[in-house]
C-alpha cells in the first residue's frame, strides 16, 4: 500500500485545521497527525482578529504561543454622527505567523503542503499524486463550499499593509470608520496599528453580490489614507469575499458536505459566526473538542461534530436574523445606521454579541425602541427570501 498511516488526516491547513492540529499535538501528543494543505504554506494569506473576551481560559491557552497584535486598551468606532471609543481588548494574529508556530511546533512528518487533495472517505485521502493516506479519522477543513442551501449576503474586502515613513501615531484600533461614503452596502474602513510604523487598512462592505472591483477598492485605500494623512509604501495585500448566513436548511447544507465517516469542521462545517463572518473564536473551541475526543472512531467523531454544528446553528439565530433585517429592510446605503445604534449600547452587550453569547435581556434591548429600519420592511424582511449564496469565490472567513 503507497502513501503513510496515520491516527488523525486532516484535510486544509487553514485556520481551523490548523489549531485542531495544534490542539492535537499540546494535548494528545501520542496521536499521529497528517496537516494536509494543498497551497505552499499553511494558513494562506489572511488575518484573523477576535476580542480578548471571545476566548475561554482553555482558549488562551491554544493561542498564547502565537505572535500576534495585542491592544489592550480598547478601540474605536466612528459613525457619520458618532464616535466612541470602548474599553475591550482586541488581537490579530497573521497568516505567516500562524505558519511559523505551526511549522515549528508540529511534530516532523506532520505538515503536508503543496499536496492537492483527489478524495477522501472515512478511511483516509487520495492525493492527486497517486498517494495514499490511511487514517483512522478523517477531517474535512477545506472552507466553505458555495451552497443552493443557505441564504444571504456577502462581506467584500480589500486590506493593505503600509508602512510608513514616520510614525503614524494611531494608538488604538479602528475596529469600524463608517465616516465614508456609503456605496453599495454598509461600507467601513478597519485600521490596525500593526507597528509604529505600519497599518493594516481594510475597505470592507456587506453587499448583497460577492462582486471584488479590485481596482475601485485600491482606489478608495489611497482615498482613505489621503483623508487620514498617512503616506507610505503598501507591503502586502489580501482580498476576501465571506458569506453572511441570514438563513436556510441547515440539514441539507450539511447532507451536501458530508462524506459518511468523515468529520466537517470549520466554516465548511458551519462554525461561522453568522452577521460578523469571524470564526476564529468557534474554531478555537472546536479544535479543543476534538482534541478531547481524539480516541473516538472517526465516523463516531464526525457524528458528534455534526451535531454539534446543528447546536451551532440553533444558538445563532438571533444573528441570522439581525442579519435578514440588514441586507432586507435597509437600503444599502442606509445600513450603517444599524450599526450605528448598535454600538451605542452598553458594552457587556457589545462584547457577547461578538462572542455570539447574547443574553435574552441583550436581545430585547438590540431590538427595543425606535428602529433604525422602517418596521414594515423589516417585517417583510423577516417574511421573504434571501438569496442562496452561490458565489464561487471561496475564501476563509476570518
Amino acid at each position: 500500500m503507497s502513501g503513510r498511516t496515520t491516527d488523525i488526516a486532516i484535510v486544509g491547513g487553514g485556520l481551523s485545521g490548523g489549531l485542531i492540529a495544534l490542539a492535537l499535538a499540546m494535548y494528545r501528543p501520542e496521536v499521529s497527525v497528517r496537516l494536509i494543505e494543498a497551497g505552499a504554506r499553511l494558513g494562506g494569506n489572511h488575518r484573523w482578529s477576535w476580542f480578548a473576551s471571545d476566548l475561554s481560559p482553555a482558549g488562551e491557552e491554544l493561542l498564547s504561543g502565537f505572535r500576534k497584535a495585542e491592544w489592550d486598551d480598547g478601540y474605536i468606532v466612528r459613525f457619520p454622527t458618532y464616535k466612541r471609543r470602548l474599553k475591550a481588548a482586541y488581537r490579530s494574529l497573521q497568516s505567516a505567523d500562524f505558519a511559523a508556530r505551526l511549522e515549528r511546533e508540529l511534530p516532523e512528518d506532520t505538515i503536508m503542503t503543496g499536496r492537492e487533495v483527489a478524495a477522501l472517505d472515512a478511511e483516509g485521502v487520495d492525493l492527486r499524486d497517486g498517494t495514499r493516506i490511511t487514517a483512522r479519522s478523517v477531517i474535512d477543513c477545506r472552507g466553505f463550499a458555495p451552497t443552493p442551501h443557505l441564504t444571504g449576503g456577502w462581506q467584500v474586502f480589500m486590506g493593505r499593509h503600509l508602512r510608513t515613513p514616520e510614525p503614524h501615531g494611531l494608538a488604538h484600533p479602528i475596529i469600524m470608520d463608517a465616516h465614508v461614503e456609503q456605496l453599495g452596502g454598509y461600507r467601513f474602513v478597519y485600521t490596525l496599528p500593526v507597528g509604529s510604523h505600519d497599518l493594516f487598512i481594510e475597505d470592507t462592505y456587506y453587499q448583497d453580490t460577492p462582486d471584488l472591483d479590485r481596482s475601485a477598492l485600491s482606489a478608495r485605500l489611497d482615498q482613505y489614507q489621503a483623508r487620514m494623512g498617512w503616506s507610505g509604501e503598501p507591503v502586502a495585500f489580501e482580498t476576501g469575499v465571506l458569506p453572511v448566513v441570514t438563513g436556510g436548511n441547515f440539514r441539507a447544507f450539511q447532507q451536501d458536505q458530508q462524506i459518511n465517516g468523515v468529520t466537517v469542521a470549520g466554516a465548511r462545517g458551519g462554525f461561522v459566526h453568522p452577521l460578523t463572518s469571524y470564526t476564529l473564536p468557534v474554531a478555537v473551541e472546536v479544535a479543543l473538542a476534538i482534541a478531547e475526543d481524539a480516541d473516538l472512531p472517526g465516523d463516531q467523531l464526525s457524528a458528534k461534530l455534526a451535531s454539534s454544528a446543528r447546536r451551532h446553528w440553533s444558538n445563532m439565530s438571533f444573528y441570522r436574523l439581525l442579519g435578514t433585517m440588514l441586507f432586507g429592510a435597509a437600503q444599502p446605503e442606509q445600513r450603517y445606521k444599524v450599526f450605528e445604534r448598535f454600538y451605542r449600547l452598553r458594552e457587556p452587550l457589545i462584547e457577547r454579541f461578538y462572542a455570539g453569547r447574547s443574553r435574552l435581556a441583550d436581545k430585547v434591548r438590540v431590538l427595543a425602541g425606535k428602529p433604525p429600519v422602517p418596521v414594515v420592511r423589516a417585517i417583510g424582511a423577516i417574511a421573504g427570501s434571501s438569496p442562496p449564496l452561490l458565489d464561487p469565490t471561496r475564501n476563509s472567513p476570518r
